[in-house]
């Protein structure tokens, strides 16, 4: 975990970098420039290198004192220099929030660009936005808390809707001077961008393993004949689930053939489970649990509180603060004794950054109180944040990954808090129209937090490109490292869905449910069969997840049906042993 206050790494930051060779489609070979997934959660003393030694930005370092940049706002701009030597440009005597730093830059028409920037700002904190401004378009592409005296990485990105002239600026709604320092915009091409995929899901996502064949005595088995067939995958991919399930076969039949892992949308929450004050009903989650269970469906626990004061329950709404205090106590307990132990994770606290309920009425740690009760209630569950817009939404500031990190360390600090193994982070993903770079470079940024990293309710407002989009985004956050699963706010009704749906009444498929199935096929290794080598060898590259393995002895009449596991820990390296 970096944490603020640890001591800088040096100008520059070595973390992994992901090298792409070579890109080979039907028609040409691309080039690919690797992908820089560094980030840091840190405020450091002195910025560090610009990514991509700037991209197409000149003088990213301000090396060459302002050479390149300019006012934008008909601001004052000028030249700062650290004790170190260290120059940057800095926004002075600001009044209005655009007044900044600029650099304009020609875009390339579909191309996605991811931007870095190292920000201070002169005094006390701020929210700083990175815009783009392009031919009568302003685009946000990413925000940080800049904090004085020392530097934070804002790490975002944009798609150029056109070819043309641009110009990229910093604005602030405080009147704070803005410091800004190794800037980046680097361009990426389409298929270099689905070449990071790629590559990313090879390392991420898959193992190739050996298998070695051999007799009775230990000898090799030339020759063998192996077959390997894809169980279930070890990805957990989901989707929500309503109490319309429990009555509809047709409902099971679609859900359990393709979802390891779910969320009850509503059933568990505290407003369902207490409608009146002290009659507490968990006979239809219980119900829902069961099939989930009989199914080998996990379960995420969703929620415990909300923080958003419209989801109360009705009669909470009008407590005292110790009346409150003792109805809280009682839900925490209830919920969490009776599910401890059959839940993967619970999102504690729902939303609270948005909102804030609980905070009002019992000071700014009531979310870091209710996360310790959280982890002596049940201690195998993940105990995850849960929040929109760190993905969706480059310009809301509430809920940016500098936010949401700065949240989740003051919950990890509380005492009795101390087991960061187990905190999760709850990413909900409700798009309008999504920019991909921005997610890529928020899930970046997200996992210096070393807390397994969820999106727990996709979907995309409905419009024509509903089915595009949602195959963009569910590519890419698979695609990230960091990402441990993914979970679709699909929950099916009468009515239909909260936003989207997958299928019909009749449970057959629309194109959002043709975009699922697609990737869940792509996803997963379809059945492998060879032949050992001379030494009894036979090598795959599988997808994580459980497999049947048979191997049959060329002479002897004998065959072997074996289990194998792969998942993200399983050694590069490993060879297992079949005897046959």
């Amino acid at each position: 975990m970096e944490e603020r206050g640890v001591p800088a790494m040096g100008r520059t930051l070595f973390l992994p970098l992901l090298w792409i060779a070579m890109l080979t489609s039907a028609a040409r070979v691309v080039q690919c420039l690797p992908y820089d997934y560094s980030s840091s959660s840190e405020c450091l003393p002195e910025p560090l290198e610009p990514q991509y030694g700037g991209g197409i930005l000149r003088n990213a370092n301000f090396s060459a004192g302002l050479q390149g940049w300019s006012a934008f706002g008909y601001g004052a701009v000028e030249e700062g220099l650290s004790a170190t030597g260290n120059g940057y440009g800095v926004a002075r005597n600001r009044t209005r929030p655009y007044q900044s730093v600029s650099q304009k830059v020609y875009l390339q028409n579909d191309t996605h660009y991811t931007l870095s920037a190292w920000l201070q700002v002169s005094n006390g904190s701020a929210d700083v936005r990175a815009v783009v401004k392009t031919d009568g378009e302003f685009i946000h592409a990413g925000a940080v808390e800049a904090r004085s005296g020392c530097w934070s990485i804002l790490k975002g990105g944009l798609t150029a809707p056109a070819s043309g002239a641009a110009e990229l600026y910093f604005e602030s709604n405080a009147t704070v001077d803005i410091w800004v320092d190794s800037v980046s915009l680097q361009p990426f091409s389409r298929e270099e961008w689905a070449a990071h995929h790629h590559a990313a899901i090879k390392s991420a996502r898959k193992k190739t393993v050996r298998l070695r064949a051999r007799d009775s005595a230990g000898k090799p088995v030339p020759g063998a004949q192996v077959r390997v067939e894809h169980v279930r995958s070890g990805f957990p991919l989901g989707s929500a689930m309503s109490a319309e399930i429990l009555q509809s076969p047709a409902y099971q039949r679609w859900f359990t053939s393709r979802f390891t892992v779910t969320t009850f949308e509503n059933e568990m929450k505290w407003y369902s489970t207490e409608r009146v004050q002290g009659r507490e009903d968990y006979s239809v989650p219980d119900a829902m649990l069961r099939f989930a269970k009989s199914h080998g469906i996990a379960v995420r626990g969703h929620n415990v509180f909300w923080d958003q004061p419209s989801q109360q329950p009705a009669w909470v709404r009008s407590l005292s603060q110790r009346q409150l205090q003792q109805a809280t106590a009682r839900r925490i307990r209830s919920v969490m004794s009776r599910y401890a132990g059959q839940v993967i994770a619970w999102d504690v606290v729902n939303e609270n950054l948005h909102f804030q309920f609980f905070e009002d009425k019992f000071g700014w740690d009531a979310s870091a109180e209710f996360y310790r009760r959280a982890h002596q209630m049940d201690g195998q569950a993940l105990m995850s944040m849960n929040e929109y817009n760190t993905l969706e939404w480059p310009g809301d500031t509430l809920a940016g990954p500098s936010k949401y990190l700065g949240k989740l360390f003051q919950i990890k600090k509380f005492p009795g808090n101390a087991n960061d193994a187990r905190m999760a982070i709850g990413l909900e993903g409700h798009f309008s129209v999504p920019s991909i770079p921005y997610i890529r470079a928020a899930l970046d940024t997200m996992s210096k937090a070393n807390a397994p990293i969820w999106l727990t309710e996709i979907d995309v407002a409905p419009g024509p490109n509903q089915a595009h989009y949602l195959e963009q985004i569910l590519r890419e956050v698979y695609a990230h490292p960091a990402v441990h699963g993914i979970i679709l706010w699909t929950a099916r009704h009468p009515q239909g869905c909260y936003v989207m749906c997958l299928t019909d009444d009749n449970f057959r498929n629309l194109p959002t449910g043709d975009v699922v199935d697609k990737l869940i096929a792509e996803w997963k290794t379809h059945s492998l069969a060879g032949v050992a080598d001379a030494d009894g060898y036979y090598e795959a590259e599988l997808f994580h997840g459980d497999y049947k393995v048979t191997v049959s002895h060329p002479v002897a009449n004998s065959t072997v049906v074996q289990s194998l596991s792969i998942d993200r820990e399983t050694d590069t390296d490993s060879e297992y042993t079949i005897h046959v």
